[in-house]
């Protein structure tokens, strides 16, 4: 069942790097809040992958990924302080800003998860990819833009 959970909701992210590929975004402050998210969205796929069998175990890889998590997901709250300029590509919804203190929370326990993943088998990083898949889909649900 974890298994099951991690994957859907690694396919559930790589669905939204997907979507943000599609159209592009042109404010800085959008680009750098995309890239970030891109990182976070490759660096779970890699340890999801492995969770769910889809890719050997790799235990360089899967430290490799989690420090990138580590320091990606620390580095929300800097990305995202500039909302910057109206930008439709954008997925970030105003209700960001406008609930500032309430993203932080979200991006804290998204970091804490990230922090906390024990990456050292295969079965460790499924049981720990629901707290940071729940993390990630908790902001996401409040503060991200739907795909149409």
């Amino acid at each position: 069942m974890k298994f099951a959970k991690a994957l859907l909701i690694s396919a559930v992210l790589a669905s939204g790097v997907a979507y943000a590929e599609e159209m592009e975004p042109t404010d800085p402050a959008a680009i750098a809040r995309e890239e970030l998210m891109g990182t976070i969205g490759k660096n779970i796929g890699i340890v999801g992958d492995m969770a769910g069998g889809k890719t050997a175990y790799d235990a360089a890889a899967a430290e490799a990924a989690k420090a990138a998590l580590v320091e990606a997901t620390a580095k929300i709250e800097a990305t995202f302080m500039d909302q910057g300029a109206a930008d439709p590509a954008s997925a970030a919804k105003p209700e960001i800003w406008a609930n500032w203190d309430d993203f932080l929370v979200k991006a804290k326990a998204a970091s804490d998860a990230a922090g906390a993943l024990d990456v050292s088998s295969a079965e460790a990083i499924g049981a720990g990819m629901g707290a940071l898949g729940g993390a990630c889909k908790d902001c996401h649900t409040t503060y991200r833009m739907a795909k149409e």
